[in-house]
């Protein structure tokens, strides 16, 4: 992993950005992931790059890295160089983790790389990339309590946290890559299958924490083989979303899965949708370990299921690098982060995005009677109505539309992957279109019809708090509301003249109308 940083200052509101660039050099891949790292914490993928090395490849015959494996290594941080620096980083970090950790001619390719890439390596220990790992779970993720299981081509990590603390922690010197490799001349597919499971619930044998796990423990899959299941399963489904955080693998679905691919020769593996070519090799292995996991864990957890974790060491580094207080404790509102990430990212009005989420939240309130929404509507309504405006960051016209698919693909951490769909329907109602208008087809299906109508009572909720600051001065201050017949009154407190608001509001009538079943007034 590299870590690379600039200090600039934006002249109009004095903020100092920071340009990072990450590099994990695992065992299978080279990752390259440059990031602008704003104050208070909050940062923005720009670039990112990925190669297959298999640095940990043939590492099993006497421990050493070899020649070629390394030669393709340091071509591939070259490489990377050559981006970051068109970015403008200039200062280098680098941390390298299992591949390295374990090789016996470890001080020598360390040397070489300084040598040929000028980048200076730091070796992780296990208990420090389990801890980057950690990070980037415990912060993007909104899951108190969970087994975090990451497996990499020369390691497996296996994290327990409760209340959002680390409990306990096992590495295992061994992972996708190397299992592939132990085990590639015995038999066929599913007898090497069966050796690498026997191997991995030998080696767990040690992990004493897995006997005694809490029933509501997730289960939180982590890195480029948990992705690649992930997206197997969103093809095998048509599932309408391709993003990989916060996506959930039900345990049924895993075993069919496992069970389809584990007599496969890697030929026929390499042509399932969704799979890389260049993981197509070790993807049995992992799926193995996965099994094995599961079933020592599965069996206790009320959740059955693998909820794939976008985030990781990478992610890791980056909100200690961002945010440095994480290593002493988690962002305590992950959702929050994420939004106001995206608001100082597109640059966007805060005060107005806070105001509108003031008075959508006064709304909801009041209307409640009526709705008769819970909690899990109300974070939906606060990412709609802070996000409402992020599209017009692409142009003001249609930016209700704009906004819509911004969120929809923002990877928004903290937030279930159906709950960011809602929001982001939501925030395309916060206009004159409809759900039918919105060319939405292919996500209104994963919703039944009294969640569609929460959705629509939503974004009339946000459609009228952007009116109610639609001058942007904050006028409105307050929202009581009386409910009379077939007639629902809205009372506001006012700091000046608001005819504009009103008016704006006003236009929102019929679609009120046809949320709520009742007449909209304004006073």
């Amino acid at each position: 992993m590299v870590i690379l940083k600039i200090r600039l200052t934006d002249k109009e509101d004095g903020n100092s950005m920071t340009k990072i660039a990450i590099i994990d050099l695992g065992s299978n891949s080279a990752r390259l992931v440059i990031a602008e790292v704003l104050d208070g914490g909050y940062f923005t993928v720009i670039d990112e790059l990925k190669e297959p090395v298999r640095l940990g490849q043939d590492m099993e015959v006497d421990g050493f890295l070899r020649p070629l494996r390394i030669s393709q290594t340091i071509k591939t941080l070259r490489t990377f160089r050559s981006l970051y620096e068109s970015h403008e980083v200039d200062e280098v970090l680098a941390f390298a983790t299992a591949a390295v950790r374990r090789a016996k001619n470890q001080k020598s390719f360390v040397e070489e790389v300084l040598s040929a890439c000028g980048i200076k390596l730091t070796v992780l220990s296990q208990e420090e990339e389990a801890l980057l790992v950690y990070y980037g779970v415990i912060n993007s993720l909104d899951v108190h309590k969970g087994i975090i299981v990451d497996i990499g081509g020369g390691s497996i990590k296996i994290i327990q946290y409760n209340r959002r603390v680390l409990v306990s922690q096992e590495t295992l010197p061994f992972g996708a890559v190397t299992l592939t490799e132990r085990f590639a001349k015995q038999g066929t597919p599913e007898e090497r299958a069966e050796l690498i499971e026997k191997f991995v619930s030998d080696a767990l044998e040690s992990a004493n924490f897995l006997t005694n796990i809490d029933s509501d423990t997730v289960f939180v899959g982590v890195g480029g083989s948990i992705r690649n299941l992930g997206k197997i399963s969103r093809r095998l489904k048509k599932y309408p979303l391709d993003m990989a955080h916060n996506y959930i693998v039900p345990f049924e679905e895993f075993d069919t899965i496992y069970d389809t691919i584990k007599p496969l020769e890697t030929e026929k593996i390499m042509k399932i949708k969704g799979l890389s070519s260049a993981r197509a090799d070790i993807f049995p292995a992992a799926l193995s370990i996965i099994s094995t996991i599961k079933n020592k864990i599965g069996s206790s957890l009320v959740n059955q299921e693998i909820r794939i974790g976008g985030a990781g060491l990478r992610e890791g580094a980056l909100f200690k690098a961002a945010c440095p207080l994480v290593v002493e404790k988690p962002i305590t509102d992950i959702l929050g982060h994420g939004i106001y990430n995206m608001l100082y990212h597109f640059n966007m009005n805060v005060k107005h995005a806070e105001h509108v989420f003031e008075l959508s939240l006064q709304l909801f309130r009041q209307l409640k009677v009526l709705h008769k929404l819970g909690r899990t509507h109300l974070r939906i309504m606060r990412v709609a109505s802070m996000l409402h405006d992020c599209g017009s960051s692409i142009k003001f016209y249609e930016h209700h539309k704009h906004s819509m698919y911004l969120i929809l693909n923002s990877n928004l951490y903290g937030m279930a992957q159906k709950d960011l769909i809602a929001a982001a329907m939501v925030a395309g109602l916060h206009s004159r279109d409809t759900l039918e208008t919105l060319d939405l087809s292919k996500y209104l299906e994963l919703f039944d019809e009294g969640m569609l109508d929460a959705i629509r009572k939503l974004g009339v909720i946000v459609r009228i708090a952007e009116s109610f600051d639609r001058s942007r001065n904050g006028l409105i201050t307050g929202i009581s509301c009386d409910i009379l017949g077939d007639a629902v009154i809205l009372r506001t407190k006012t700091l000046g003249d608001c005819t504009l608001e009103i008016k704006d509001a006003l236009c929102a009538f019929n679609e009120f109308r046809r949320a709520f079943k009742k007449n909209l007034e304004i006073l």
